[in-house]
Order: C-alpha cells, then structure tokens, then sequence
C-alpha cells in the first residue's frame, strides 16, 4: 500500500497520498496548499494519480485542488453537503491569508458507503458529520483518514458554519469506535493515533 503525508500551508493541514502499489494508481487526499511539491513527488514516483478526494470543505484542505486537477487532468471527488463551502473558499482563504484557490468544480459526489478503487485498494467512504455537514472519513486496510473530526485526545471545531457538536460526537461513536483498537486514526492536523487510544483517553468522550 502507497501511503504519504505531506504537511502543507501556514495552518500545517495533513495531505495524504494513498493508493496501490503493485499498479501506482494513487488519490490525493486533502491537498491544502504547496500543489508543486505534491506534483513534484507525484512524478519523481511516478505514481498514477486517479483523483483527488476531500475529507471536508474548509480551505486548508482543498487551495492545491484547482491545480492539481488542472495539472494532473483528473476527477475531484467530495460530498455534496459541502458544496456550500466551496462557494466560500474566497472569504475563506482571506480568513487564514491563504491565496485565492478559485472554486474547484467536483466531478463526483460522494456518499456513505461508496467505494474508490485504486488499483486492488479500496477506499470506503463514512459520512462523518459535525466538523461540517460533509465531512467524510475514508476507510482502507487499518488506517482511517478522518479529517478534522477527531484528533489525537481532542476533536474537531463545531462552531463554524455547519458545525454540530453533537452531531460530530454521534459520528465518532458511531462510525470511528466501532473499528478495532488497533485502527490507526489520521486526522487533518497533528500526529496519528489509534481508535483504542481514543476511546480510552479522549476527553470529549469519557
């Protein structure tokens, strides 16, 4: 299995490259800024990239999109709830003193359940909501790539536009505890940990 992290732009969002190795077919997942270093890497590797895939709307995930679609000449996938986060990417990127990223139209929208082949990988898609109505977590081997839901002993904001903390707080229970403790949780930001850690030492759900 291709697996890389790539830590990118001022507010140190996780990108994640993952895919099949026997085939080179690859997504990038959350490019947040710094799309010439992911298109550098891309190809010095050589991989196939297939698509770019969003945990969830918010700029620190998504300005490299525009480019990297552009460039790579692929499909960018998201949910659909978040589509009104798009629409905001301008105000947004302001916010954080990001560059304009224009508004990257989605091929495809993504729903719970659905599967992403990358060669013999598969990504299952989990609506995750309450960071955002969209956010998405994508499921594959041992690993769960959750954006900004949970986060090593801490969880996601709620207080921004679509944020829910209940709704979040019902979304981990419910679809990150439930793998085993030995599942490996890759957040947006700061370092991995494991769905048994979190269970057993996360605050918000003790």
């Amino acid at each position: 299995m291709t697996f890389e992290i790539f830590v990118v732009g001022p507010l140190a969002a996780n990108c994640f490259i993952v895919g099949c190795d026997s085939t080179n077919q690859v997504a990038i997942i959350d490019p947040g800024d710094e799309a010439q270093l992911i298109i550098d890497f891309v190809k010095q590797k050589n991989l196939d990239v297939k698509y770019i895939l969003l945990t969830h709307g918010h700029i620190d995930h998504l300005a490299a999109v525009q480019k990297l679609k552009e460039t790579l000449n692929v499909e960018f996938l998201m949910h659909e709830e978040d589509q009104f986060l798009i629409q905001r990417a301008v105000d947004q990127a302001a916010m954080f003193g990001i560059s304009d990223p224009g508004k990257p139209k989605p091929d495809k929208y993504l729903k719970h359940g659905d599967i992403v082949k990358l060669g013999k990988l598969e990504l299952k898609v989990l609506h995750t909501p309450g960071h955002s109505p969209g956010s998405i977590t994508f499921s594959t081997e041992d690993k769960l790539i959750v954006g900004d839901l949970i986060f090593s002993g801490s969880i996601g904001r709620t207080d921004l536009p679509g944020g829910d903390y209940n709704q979040l707080i019902q979304s981990v229970k419910t679809n990150i505890f439930t793998f085993p403790d030995t599942t490996e949780i890759y957040p947006g930001h700061g370092p991995k940990t494991t769905v048994g850690i979190e269970k057993a030492g996360n605050p918000f759900f003790q």
